[in-house]
């Protein structure tokens, strides 16, 4: 069971690490399909700048050892972008192709926070 847990963990870690850092390089040098896709949500284009810093210092977070309250906060702006992503995808009534990269990345962040292992979860002394 630990095991396919940690391979679980792993596998979800890495695609989502990948999805974050190559969203967010894409967002930091605003290619051109980035740039469309904040312009058709209504989104300010200094939001691409943001999002892009915070995708790749959410990666790193998540991948080194240790910082687990930093891991915490990571998951969280991850799970906080994805649903807004999805959520301004489905206001404006796009087709299920344009919403399902948001849902696809707030599975694995979800799969990935409840499959970390121990030592990369806080510890809560009572």
């Amino acid at each position: 069971m630990e095991k396919r847990n940690r391979i679980i963990y792993w596998v979800a870690t890495i695609w989502l690490s990948l999805g974050m850092l190559s969203g967010g390089i894409f967002q930091l040098m605003r290619m051109e399909d980035a740039v469309k896709s904040f312009t058709h949500l209504g989104y300010p284009m200094y939001f691409l700048t943001i999002l892009g810093v915070w995708k790749i210092l959410g990666v790193i977070t998540i991948l080194i050892p240790k910082f687990t309250l930093v891991k915490e906060w990571a998951y969280a702006g991850f799970f906080f972008a994805m649903t807004g992503a999805m959520i301004s995808h489905i206001t404006l009534g796009d087709n299920f192709g344009e919403i399902f990269p948001s849902i696809l990345s707030l599975i694995l962040v979800i799969v990935s926070w409840y499959f970390r292992p121990s030592n990369r979860k806080i510890r809560i002394n009572h």
